[in-house]
């Protein structure tokens, strides 16, 4: 039987080489718990909230005697599935995250009868099949696998296509599908590419991609796990391993390493390497990188290639107007990269265009038109209409409050009131499974009425045919939305369009870097804006309150707006990652572009995806204020370029 990651003594990998030395920690070993210490036995909260609250931080940290001494004071807590859910939990995974072949499969069968249907229940599933895919229970994995119904875990997919291929069973074209991030795949995925590769149902190209892709995003240790799955081969040469290392850090440094050593690459390996270079080159807005992928283009252009470099070779295109690259570009993409974004159909469509192929141009733009997110309102715009809201479908009170005795709903606000989001949302998403366009907008109205307001706006997000883009676009504190922002003159559909994506209006939202209340305000720039307003007697407590939020907030919007010509697209940017990067970022153009080709081609992940939500959020909020059609195009604009200055706004 198949038995994990295969080492083999001959024909080391130089990708094995690369890393080796980052195998003396293995992050996917199962370590063995260090002897116990003796100290004083903690005390358990006398509060039963506070207790349960003890109980899930010891269940995140796999604290098994922990959990279990907390778990015995809470026998009659309102919420028994979470208490036992808790208690078993750290049964299951050792001290550093990765399943324990000594799971109690006994307590967890019971557990999945006694709170079947539940999304606990789905919850403690998913934990187990990630226990039965480590030990080769592959009977019990197959019987519990299609229970499984979130089907959200990336490891479980591979075991399951793992038991499959172990069946004699080829699921080659499976598996490449599910293997694009790499971020997901732990002890599991790197199991099936092991056994997949040892029956020869993938190749060593498949292989070097895989452990290459790990390679981009800095896993060195997953790659050169990977790198040793693959029997008697080499994986990629040193020379393209080293030019993904160098071109991470020094773009054009990497492509001259590359001239220099093209001989003793294939034409495959160029290819991936100049897709490499052109990736790293595009992210720092350097105008070769158009160019580097044109010579991977060249050679062909299906090279295998990740996700993220397929992306950047079109948004490098982009940015240096080069519609018939951006065609191309699009049409090499992986077709289920392609779909899953209207990005691509907007862009593509637009190539088209610039191609002089109107109809062509046009169909794209309607496959995508009634979406609305940023690219469906662009594509509606090029297709000739304005923005404008959706028939409102109106549901009555009874309909409403009848939500309040549903019981993912009733353990959803027991969490919200604990302060366990996570938890809470994981509840309330449950209950909504299955539910129809009118019980959804039930739903969010019924969250907006007992304040939950952010489970109001994704739940009305969700509908298909009838909307109710009040509750999607809720403008709660309008009245001191109203005076702060006539104060300064700013737009307050941009400043609910910014409100939204930043904190979805909940009050007391922290960010992991110290970010609070509902405009996600930092305490250095909170400090900064009080002190340039005149107000002497600030106190970073004082962000709990939503007047002093909004008024700091939407002073620091309007400073921000202001260092950057006015341009809502430069200065959502600044909002989001402060006003010197979208500086640098404008500096780098070699001619005015219009504002979506900026925004999508902004490096940060975050901060692009940021500022199309804040834009075509506050299209939406105007169409809502105003009752009149709106432009997303206007409101984007267009970025000029612009030598760097400096600024004093943090």
């Amino acid at each position: 039987m198949f038995k994990g990651v295969y080492l083999r003594s001959a024909g080391r990998a130089a990708w094995i080489a690369f890393a080796g030395a980052l195998l003396a920690t293995p992050v996917y070993a199962q370590k063995r718990p260090a002897p116990a210490v003796q100290a004083q036995a903690p005390t358990i909260p006398s509060n039963p909230d506070d207790a349960f609250v003890a109980l899930r931080d010891a269940a995140r940290k796999n604290d098994v005697d922990r959990a279990a001494t907390l778990s015995a004071a809470l026998v009659d807590y309102p919420i028994p599935s979470y208490v036992e859910y808790f208690r078993i939990k750290p049964q299951m995974f050792d001290s550093s995250g990765l399943a324990r072949i000594d799971a109690p499969d006994e307590q967890v069968r019971t557990f999945l009868q006694r709170y079947q249907g539940e999304a606990i229940a789905d919850r403690m599933r998913n934990d187990w099949l990630l226990v039965l895919g480590k030990k080769r229970d592959w009977a019990n994995f197959d019987a519990e696998y299609p229970k499984f119904m979130l089907k959200d875990d990336t490891q479980v997919e591979c075991y399951a296509l793992l038991s499959r291929a172990l069946k004699g069973q080829n699921v080659a074209a499976e598996a490449r599908a599910a293997l694009f991030d790499v971020r997901y795949y732990g002890e599991g995925c790197v199991d099936l590419i092991s056994y997949l590769a040892q029956s020869q149902q993938i190749q060593r190209s498949d292989v070097a991609f895989q452990a290459r892709q790990a390679l981009e995003q800095n896993y060195t240790t997953l790659a050169a796990r990977i790198a040793a799955t693959a029997p008697d081969s080499r994986g990629d040469s040193d020379t393209l391993a080293t030019i993904v290392k160098m071109a991470r850090n020094d773009p054009s440094q990497a492509a001259a390493y590359l001239n220099a050593s093209a001989a003793s690459l294939s034409r495959d390996e160029q290819g991936a390497a100049w897709g490499v270079v052109g990736q790293y080159a595009a992210k720092k807005l350097a105008p070769e990188a158009a160019g580097y992928f044109r010579r991977q283009i060249d050679l062909g252009g299906n090279q295998w290639l990740s996700d993220e470099t397929q992306e950047w070779r079109v948004r490098a295109a982009l940015r240096q107007g080069d519609w018939r690259q951006v065609r191309q570009s699009i049409e090499l993409m992986r077709p289920e990269l392609r779909a899953k974004d209207p990005a691509w159909t907007y862009w593509y469509g637009r190539a088209l265009a610039a191609d002089k192929r109107p109809d062509e141009a046009r169909a794209q733009y309607e496959a995508i038109a009634g979406q609305f997110n940023f690219y469906g309102q662009l594509a509606s715009e090029e297709l000739g209409n304005r923005i404008t809201l959706p028939v409102r479908t109106v549901v009555s009170d009874a309909e409403a409050t009848a939500m309040r005795t549903r019981p993912g709903f009733v353990r959803a606000q027991k969490f919200y009131d604990l302060n366990l989001r996570f938890e809470g949302n994981r509840e309330w998403n449950w209950e909504l499974r299955g539910m129809s366009d009118r019980e959804l907008i039930a739903a969010a109205d019924y969250a907006r009425r007992i304040e939950l307001l952010d489970r109001a706006v994704n739940t009305a997000d969700r509908t298909k045919t009838e909307h109710d883009f009040s509750l999607r676009f809720l403008m709660p504190y309008r009245d001191i939305m109203q005076r702060a922002t006539d104060d300064v003159g700013l737009d307050m559909a941009w400043a609910y369009g910014l409100i939204r994506q930043e904190s979805r209006f909940i009050m007391n939202a922290r960010s992991s870097a110290g970010a609070h209340g509902l405009m996600q305000v930092m305490p250095a720039t909170a400090k900064y804006v009080a002190r340039k307003i005149g107000m002497t007697d600030f106190s970073p407590t004082m962000m709990g309150d939503p007047n002093i939020n909004i008024l700091l907030g939407t002073n620091y919007m309007s400073m921000v707006l202001t260092d950057l010509d006015s341009s809502w697209t430069l200065a959502s940017a600044a909002y989001n990652a402060g006003p010197g990067r979208p500086k640098n970022w404008r500096s780098s153009l070699n001619r005015t572009v219009e504002g979506a080709i900026f925004a999508e081609t902004i490096p940060f992940t975050e901060t692009r995806t940021y500022v199309k939500n804040v834009l075509s959020n506050a299209t939406y909020y105007a169409a809502l204020m105003s009752g009149r059609p709106q432009s997303l195009k206007d409101r984007l604009g267009s970025v000029a370029p612009s030598s760097v200055t400096t600024t004093s706004l943090p």
